[in-house]
């Protein structure tokens, strides 16, 4: 719950560890501001707080023009696990209440709409549609701002049903119509056919231990790391893309480049990749919480700004662990990346001359004879299994499902270790704390004896970022599994 004088010293401070962990309403303007604010902040007196946009817009304050609230880190999960609100948060952020309804979202939340709506109004101060409404509109003024979309491309990219009510949605929140926005002298951008965007993100972020995970894991021709940059190529429908990140450090903002030939995925590509990067965590929270654990202490000292990178494409992680188990890390790389030469789809674009590979579909990898890349008749009919399951719909990647329907499908179809379903369903849906620790994909030297389940407890809710510092680590000194 919000603390109004914690609130108070963090906007008149202008602190960027507590942007989009709530936002400050003035009465006198009627106006909702970031807690970064540039503008002078309002007497003490003459301001309120509120956890979430939503709340702020249904007291009747407006977004404010100079801070942008819909550039905003977005809001961190609760208790730091899959809890109602975080999944919750997470299905209204992919788009789900703009094709579904509040009751169809409390049932898969398996609850009573009543009830899924006295849970968000306590924590977020808004029901469920008020949220997916702010989100829309967030969406949509982001877009106005920041690219040359046609305004169709923009209300159907941000998930309204018609153009109709984008207009007056919009000028209900903003006071003024779409096309105002178009005049406010923020950089525009489509050149080459794509489209940049800025993603926000709370300090520290810690960009080269991020860049450090993917260069060991990049798949050659489909992904490409470079020191400041990340790209790789993405299917979305029927649809060939990229994408790439890049940091803008002194600004606290990811670089986000999207090539595709159809942008009513747009959200859909944003979400995926703020979920990629973790921009939504809470970094000074997680860090505290893994300083105060004896053994790790001195690692987290050294990563301050860790995030849980996530993935993608869920089932190239699960085929990445099942060629790991079986060839081992060192030889992972160029398994995979004859994998996407033999089965991939060739992707050819001018903007991105480091990718031209998309990783193979599931189709694609049913049937598919893996001798000649290297892998066990045993592996081979894993990734089989793996790939039928995902075409027949019994093992599915999306943000629908829950984590532990996930690893309940890794475990009882592909035939994955506990630990190893955990690391792909962690990285997956970005679950904040999974049990992953002994899983292939951890360096084995790195995953102490003294990691027993009296240990591993005393990690929650953050034990996934403690198993990505440990994986983050391989490069430095052991753990002293002596230490006390």
């Amino acid at each position: 719950m919000l603390q109004a004088e914690m609130c108070d010293r963090a906007r008149m401070a202008r602190d960027a560890r507590f942007d989009g962990r709530f936002f400050t309403g003035v009465r006198t303007t009627g106006v909702y501001c970031r807690p970064i604010c540039p503008v002078k902040p309002a007497h003490s007196a003459h301001v309120c707080f509120f956890p979430s946009a939503a709340a702020a817009e249904r007291h009747g304050f407006r977004p404010c023009l100079r801070c942008r609230p819909e550039t905003a880190a977005g809001t961190p999960a609760w208790q730091g696990s899959a809890t109602t609100i975080s999944r919750g948060l997470t299905l209204i952020n992919a788009g789900f209440l703009d094709e579904h309804s509040v009751e169809e979202l409390a049932t898969v939340l398996g609850m009573g709409a009543r009830h899924l709506t006295r849970l968000f109004m306590k924590h977020l101060g808004a029901p469920p549609s008020a949220l997916a409404r702010t989100r829309r509109v967030q969406i949509a003024k982001q877009l106005l701002g920041e690219t040359s979309l046609a305004i169709t491309e923009i209300a159907f990219a941000a998930g309204f049903a018609s153009i109709r009510r984008f207009n007056t949605v919009f000028k209900d929140t903003y006071g003024q119509p779409p096309s105002h926005f178009r005049c406010h002298g923020h950089e525009q951008s489509r050149s080459g056919g794509t489209v940049t965007l800025q993603l926000a993100y709370r300090p520290p972020f810690s960009w080269p231990l991020l860049a450090g995970l993917l260069a060991d894991e990049a798949t050659p021709g489909v992904e490409s790391v470079r020191e400041s940059e990340y790209c790789r190529t993405m299917a979305i429908g029927q649809a060939a893309g990229w994408f790439s990140v890049r940091p803008i450090l002194d600004r606290n903002l990811l670089c986000l480049v999207v090539q595709s030939p159809d942008y009513a995925s747009l959200k859909h590509i944003m979400e995926r990749v703020r979920t990629m990067f973790d921009l939504n965590a809470n970094p000074g929270q997680i860090g505290r919480h893994l300083e105060g654990h004896p053994r790790l202490a001195s690692l987290a000292r050294q990563a301050p700004g860790l995030r849980l990178l996530g993935a993608w494409d869920g089932f190239e992680v699960a085929v990445r662990g099942l060629v790991a188990c079986d060839v081992g890390r060192d030889c992972t790389v160029t398994v995979m990346r004859k994998l996407a030469a033999t089965y991939g789809q060739p992707f050819s674009s001018s903007g991105a001359p480091h990718v031209t590979t998309l990783f193979p579909a599931a189709t694609s990898l049913m049937q598919a004879s893996m001798a000649s890349l290297g892998l066990s008749r045993t592996t081979e009919n894993r990734i089989n299994t793996l790939a039928k399951a995902v075409v027949c719909g019994h093992i599915r990647f999306d943000p629908l499902i829950t984590f532990d329907e996930l690893v309940s499908g890794l475990t009882r179809i592909a035939n994955f270790d506990l630990p190893a379903a955990h690391w792909v369903a962690m990285r997956t849906l970005g679950e904040p704390d999974a049990n992953p620790f002994g899983a292939p994909s951890l360096p084995t030297a790195l995953v102490p004896q003294w990691l027993d389940t009296t240990a591993q407890e005393t990690l929650r809710p953050w034990r996934s970022y403690a198993a990505m510092l440990l994986a983050t680590s391989r490069s430095k000194e052991p753990i002293d599994a002596h230490s006390s």
